[in-house]
């Protein structure tokens, strides 16, 4: 079977990518193992989408589906250092509507599958498993385990930081493991957040709650693997009340609304985010540190920029020359590369036991409060990813 273009992986950015190309000449193909549903009660997956992220689905038409009663804005973030160090970011003051929105993963990779499946120009392979890549200066055919093979000028790969794709295409990927787990729950706050996310630099590692609906909060405490397990194995209670100490009792007491789950963390690296006929975009392209919040925003802006490369092509031009991919890749060079770096900075600066890192790493904090420029153009670039 022939198409222009393959994603291999159908998860966010990848579903995404398809959706953004439904206006387009070209014939896509999607291989995903699995659709996405939606699990009883509240996924365990909660994602800060970036305002940019959210404008970006509402232009695919995804963001007035969804069911809004399970977003929450965020309205303030306050930020704290394990020495005194505080930094608070508000909406209103920096000229936004909202910092971010707070909601599941699960709440937009539906509504994503229910446009791809009314997408004239995308065929779903779901279920279908890679199994063999063989690409060719003339296109890439990429075999599936039950037999059937499919041809295109393009692969791209979205399917995640272990990527098949990545490694048959032969691109090298520097894997830095920070010994840690993201430890993840949502749990019901006794005390309103009123749309505030808080996030602690402890020397337990870093704490985020991020607000959710009827009166919850989603947690992500990336703490060292000993202290993970310790988390994983405390009783409900105890484990509640745990995360109610660290964050000093913010919200009052908590109660524990789905189940724990942990992952574990690492910083990943590309040599890069295309070779010929390849394309990588979210977590397949780079992963960094959950603290700064902004993995999956890195990915939709992958595929917001790679679907406007792609779809500005004319018919005749070949969607997999090099040439075009680099353009994508060069657009795409500088985000990633700061965040990746600035994450992994703050999570060794803030691992530091050294008095004096302790000392910088929170004057630094304070300074950038007391600096409206700075903290504003910080903001900005959350929001919009750019300056």
């Amino acid at each position: 079977m022939k198409f222009d273009l393959i994603i291999v992986g159908g998860g966010l950015a990848g579903a995404a990518l398809a959706v953004a190309l439904r206006r387009s000449h070209l014939k896509i193909a999607l291989v995903e193992q699995g659709a996405p549903r939606r699990p009883d009660g509240w996924d365990q997956r909660i994602y800060a989408y970036s305002p940019a992220s959210a404008a970006f689905l509402a232009e695919l038409g995804v963001w007035a589906h969804l069911d809004h009663t399970r977003l929450t804005a965020v309205a303030e973030m306050l930020i704290h250092g394990d020495a005194g160090g505080s930094l608070r970011f508000d909406a209103y003051e920096s000229g936004l509507a909202e910092l971010a929105w707070i909601g599941e993963s699960s709440l937009v990779h539906v509504e994503l599958w229910e446009s791809l499946k009314r997408q004239h120009n995308v065929t779903l392979f779901c279920p279908g498993v890679p199994a063999a890549l063989d690409v060719t200066d003339g296109g890439a055919t990429l075999r599936l385990q039950d037999g059937r093979t499919l041809s295109a000028a393009l692969v791209v790969g979205a399917d995640g930081r272990d990527s098949w794709v990545r490694r048959e295409a032969k691109i090298g990927a520097a894997v830095t493991p920070y010994g840690e787990m993201g430890v993840v729950a949502n749990l019901r706050c006794a005390l309103p957040h009123r749309g505030t996310a808080f996030q602690w630099f402890m020397p337990e590692g870093v704490l985020a709650w991020l607000p959710l609906p009827e009166g919850m909060v989603s947690i992500v405490w990336s703490a060292a693997d000993a202290l993970a397990a310790e988390l994983l194995a405390l009783p409900e209670a105890n484990f509640c009340a745990r995360v109610a100490a660290a964050g000093e009792h913010r919200l009052g007491r908590f109660e524990l609304v789905s189940p724990r789950a942990a992952f574990p963390l690492k910083l990943m690296r590309t040599e890069t985010a295309v070779s010929p006929r390849i394309a990588l975009v979210g977590d397949a392209a780079h992963a960094i540190h959950p603290l700064s919040g902004h993995g999956i925003n890195l990915g939709f802006q992958d595929a917001r920029v790679l679907a406007e490369v792609l779809g500005a092509l004319p018919a005749w031009r070949d969607p997999g020359e090099l040439p075009v991919l680099r353009s994508y890749a060069r657009r795409r060079a500088e985000e990633p590369f700061l965040l990746q770096y600035a994450t992994h900075g703050l999570s060794r600066l803030f691992g530091s036991a050294n008095p004096l890192a302790a000392a910088l790493r929170n004057a630094g904090m304070n300074l950038t409060g007391q600096l409206p420029v700075l903290k504003n153009a910080l903001v900005r670039y959350a929001a919009n990813g750019r300056l």
